[in-house]
């Protein structure tokens, strides 16, 4: 990948998350991320008011470069130019395929990238053929020679593994073939080292100013998702992640903070898995 670090021992332990019934407003989110050098926002991917909360922070932390999981590193040059010469959403949404790409409203993405005009984006969208291959290779054989560095060289506890796997099962409304868990986690891993790898070169490229990065919750996992592969690759950076949900999560000390926020109308999810005849 495109930044690598000595492999270092995992950081610890992650930070208090807000008590689900105490769900903190914008300024309470602002004031506790203000430190840290890369902040976390994840989010629900189509719940409006999850991305209007991330809009809302990154105006007020000011970051020096955005990360978002939903562009393409392919692509994030042309956005950063696009930027630059002001284009408007529109232009900046059939850059990226948008329309295509499987995620909600350009909308919720574009308000967010306006909230911090001067900001580098970095996108850490992998390859869907990478992404295919690393379930079936294995995150470490796929990632490259910077496997080591995100902790991707070693394989994951049983217990971690089976939890991973009951929590993707879960993700997926139960109807997962229990051999497709395996290389699903896999998949996942390789995906947090690239957020974390993005997030760590958007940092170098910004001359150490503030980061913050656009993903979703299971991303944003301190344990598990990419705080975990940032932590090894580089303990001394400081990490500060937000988990936006529509009812509290199993485990709220995930996260470093937890908001909770009511959830669209979007019928039931689960829909999709079931058959149509």
């Amino acid at each position: 990948m495109r930044f690598g670090l000595a492999l270092m021992a995992l950081l610890g332990t992650a930070g208090a998350a807000a008590a689900a019934d105490e769900s903190p407003d914008v300024a309470t989110i602002v004031d506790a991320a203000r430190d840290a050098e890369i902040v976390i926002l994840g989010e629900i991917h189509d719940n409006p008011t999850h991305h209007a909360i991330q809009a809302e922070v990154v105006a007020a932390l000011e970051p020096a470069a955005l990360v978002f999981e939903m562009i393409p590193q392919a692509r994030e040059n042309e956005v950063n130019a696009l930027r630059a010469q002001d284009a408007g959403r529109e232009a900046i949404a059939e850059s990226l395929d948008w329309s295509e790409s499987g995620w909600p409203d350009f909308g919720y993405y574009a308000a967010i990238l306006e909230a911090a005009p001067e900001a580098r984006v970095f996108g850490a969208g992998q390859p869907r053929a990478d992404v295919e291959r690393a379930a079936v290779e294995g995150a470490a054989s796929v990632f490259g020679p910077d496997a080591a560095t995100y902790g991707l060289d070693q394989p994951l506890p049983p217990e971690e593994l089976a939890s991973r796997e009951a929590g993707m099962q879960a993700a997926h409304c139960g109807a997962l073939p229990p051999d497709m868990l395996p290389g699903m986690v896999e998949a996942q891993r390789f995906r947090d080292a690239g957020l974390a790898d993005a997030a760590l070169w958007a940092r170098t490229l910004a001359g150490d100013g503030r980061v913050v990065v656009i993903t979703g919750n299971g991303h944003a996992d301190r344990r598990r998702g990419m705080p975990a592969a940032l932590a090894v690759a580089d303990p001394e950076v400081s990490i500060f992640s937000v988990g936006q949900f529509e009812a509290p999560p199993d485990d709220p000390g995930d996260y470093d903070l937890v908001v909770l926020a009511p959830a669209p109308d979007r019928g039931d999810p689960c829909a999709v898995f079931r058959p149509t005849h």
